[in-house]
């Protein structure tokens, strides 16, 4: 696992001793980070159920201002703290589960927010209801959903911009 482009290219992230983390492969995160290339820019993002820190650290390196990390799960924080620290960056991480840290992000606005829970979990719908009702998102900002080929988003108070797959893998793109 490596950081594909920008200020950090090529740097190795920590590996991966945790089962219960499942890192966007290189591919995919280059292509969502390619799609939203210049959007990226000056960017603030959220990086929802962070596992390793890997989708915002990419952010970061391609020049989003700010990133917040959020996972409930306290070996992923750590994993996420010690891959940004190994990168000398300084960032918030939030260990809490993803509905009390939404609830605490209230007031803030989010032009990117990376969304990739558990697979089979039924975390999508609550979570992107959460950002609707929060106001989460920026007028023109973009939600980014990472899950199983064959798993139907359900898209609340969103619209699908686009989908690709990649393997066993889709990205689905929304916004308001």
């Amino acid at each position: 696992m490596r950081v594909t482009a920008g200020k950090y290219k090529g740097r190795v992230l920590i590996d991966n001793k945790y089962q219960h983390i499942r890192p966007t492969a290189d591919i995919v995160k280059q292509a969502l980070f390619n799609k939203l290339a210049f959007d990226v820019i000056d960017a603030k993002v959220l990086d929802l159920f962070s596992g390793s820190g890997a989708l915002g650290i990419e952010a970061i390196s391609r020049g989003a201002s700010d990133v917040v990390f959020v996972d409930a799960d306290k070996r992923s924080v750590d994993y996420t703290k010690a891959n940004l620290k190994a990168l000398g960056i300084s960032s918030k991480v939030i260990n809490l589960p993803f509905d009390k840290a939404l609830k605490l992000l209230k007031g803030q606005q989010f032009d990117i927010i990376l969304l990739d829970p558990p697979y089979q979990s039924e975390y999508y719908l609550p979570a992107l209801e959460l950002i609707f009702n929060l106001k989460l998102l920026t007028k023109n900002g973009v939600i980014v959903c990472e899950h199983e080929k064959d798993y139907l988003i359900p898209l609340s108070n969103f619209k699908l911009l686009d989908e690709k797959r990649y393997g066993i893998k889709k990205l689905s793109y929304l916004s308001y």
